[in-house]
């Protein structure tokens, strides 16, 4: 008998009427895998079907990885959450914010306060994306400066939207606050993230440069064209990226990003090893941007991505650096759960109450429209439905 029979009909329902052209999920506890369903297909190429061991570009599902990176460097004495971030990195405290524009130039202004890791962290720095905020994406058409996800290192260097600490919003912080680790650490972010979390954590298939045998296995994006997901066949980048995303560079499976998962379960440790304390974790988890609240984002490229908030009508802060839902979800997550999400439609939360973390990956754009966001509800009152019973 499947313990998780709602969830994995959910899924699979949803794969055969086209709603994502593949998926797969896992629901886990602190140490052990409770579910794990592949559903579909990895291509609509060549029809691979969907495998546990499937990669993934999770892109901002590398964030929380990025953050307990950054954590682990502050337990260590190299960074400070509250530290002036031009002391390590002299450029963030030249950066001005952008206060509109008079006759097509931009109008700057002095910020008030410094930049922090914590603001970064919490995407209160006012570094954007250009994707999803006006000012920042003209100010970019202005002065030529590469698009995020470009992979070169000019993209990073971009005026601020608002004042430090006093909004949120959804931008590139998190790539600065990897900046800030590897000048620190005077080592790359990838080095870090393998030495401090993927090796201890037998995270073989999570990395910013997948093998041969990963390619291999890799989903292929899809594209909703009238209707019909169609496989966008990946081709080699024309250059190496210039730095490592902190933001969003990541490749990984379902299986290996649990077992990160498992850790913040078990307050920072898993399989023996700890990665950070217990009162680390508990910063990690818990709001770190005062009465800030998380606000609806606005896209202006619909091809990449639709309008979107989480859990719509529940109050939502930030921590280091996870979405917290403040309130419990109807027929959901508990209150004080955990979650984010990658641009290609890779999902998971960590229900600490309930003990439990759950995935849903697919490898589909644009992200949240509105079947992806209905099946990513239904998914999650499946797999509560399912622990009732």
């Amino acid at each position: 008998m499947n313990p998780f029979s709602n969830m994995t009909s959910c899924i699979d329902e949803a794969v055969s009427e086209g709603v994502v052209p593949g998926a797969v999920t896992a629901v886990i506890s602190p140490h052990s895998t409770l579910s794990l369903h592949c559903s579909g297909l990895r291509s609509t190429v060549n029809s691979q079907r969907m495998t546990a061991d499937t990669i993934f570009q999770i892109a901002s599902m590398t964030k929380p990885i990025t953050a307990m990176a950054c954590m682990q460097a502050v337990e260590r004495g190299l960074l400070e959450l509250d530290q002036p971030a031009k002391e390590i990195i002299p450029w963030l405290g030249e950066v001005k914010v952008l206060d509109g524009f008079q006759n097509s130039q931009p109008i700057y202004t002095e910020p008030l306060k410094p930049v922090t890791l914590r603001n970064l962290l919490t995407h209160t720095s006012g570094f954007t994306y250009d994707i999803w905020n006006t000012g920042t994406s003209r100010w970019k058409e202005y002065s030529q400066t590469p698009a995020t996800g470009s992979g070169k290192l000019a993209s990073l260097h971009q005026p601020l939207a608002f004042e430090p600490g006093s909004k949120w919003e959804y931008g590139i912080g998190i790539d600065w606050a990897g900046q800030l680790l590897e000048t620190v650490a005077k080592k790359s972010l990838g080095q870090w993230m393998r030495d401090e979390i993927f090796i201890p954590l037998e995270m073989n298939d999570t990395s910013y440069v997948c093998t041969s045998d990963m390619e291999e296995r890799k989903a292929h994006t899809h594209i909703l064209k009238d209707e019909v997901w169609s496989a966008l066949v990946p081709t080699k980048p024309k250059s190496k990226p210039e730095f490592e995303s902190g933001g969003g560079g990541l490749f990984s499976t379902v299986t290996d990003y649990a077992k990160f998962l498992q850790v913040i379960l078990n307050d920072g440790c898993s399989n023996g090893v700890r990665f950070v304390s217990s009162q680390t974790l508990t910063r990690m988890v818990s709001n770190q941007m005062g009465s800030l609240q998380v606000s609806p984002t606005v896209s202006l490229n619909h091809n990449v991505s639709a309008d979107f908030e989480f859990m719509r009508g529940v109050p939502k802060s930030w921590g280091l650096s996870f979405q917290i839902n403040e309130e419990a979800v109807a027929g959901g997550r508990h209150g004080g759960s955990l979650s984010w999400a990658g641009l290609c439609n890779t999902h998971f939360w960590i229900d600490k109450e309930s003990g439990i973390a759950a995935l849903l990956m697919t490898q589909t754009l644009p992200f949240m429209i509105e079947r992806v966001a209905n099946l990513l509800e239904e998914f999650e009152k499946a797999v509560y439905k399912d622990l009732a019973n």
